[in-house]
């Protein structure tokens, strides 16, 4: 699977860096965090041993549709629908319709975390 690279950054250095890029003064590196995060804290919410244990349950399983999702983990539909709509902003999963079924496809299964304190 893919591996996704992570970034934490302050919003003021994102805005800065967007702005930069928009510019052309600013070129992105091929192996450079596409998914950025504001804190630790933030990507822990998203990261969470409860997420986690969600997108292992995708990749053992394979459900084939929300419904079999929610069987498997017991987590109701809206819960599961808000979390993994969450999950597609972040390029984790990818949402897509077979046969009238919203299904859930694991974009990444190992994420490298970059970030520093230094300027």
């Amino acid at each position: 699977m893919k591996i996704l690279n992570v970034g934490i950054i302050t919003k003021e250095k994102y805005k800065a860096r967007t702005i930069a890029i928009a510019k052309g003064e600013y070129k992105l590196k091929k192996d450079e965090p596409k998914v950025w995060f504001e804190s630790i804290k933030s990507m822990a919410q998203i990261l969470s041993c409860e997420n986690q244990q969600l997108l292992k349950t995708i990749l053992d399983n394979k459900p084939t549709s929300l419904k079999e999702l929610e069987d498997l983990t017991g987590r109701a539909k809206s819960n599961l629908s808000r979390t993994l709509k969450t999950l597609e902003r972040y390029g984790i999963v990818e949402l897509h319709k077979e046969n009238r079924n919203l299904v859930a496809e694991l974009k990444a299964t190992q994420f490298h975390i970059e970030f520093g304190i230094a300027t």
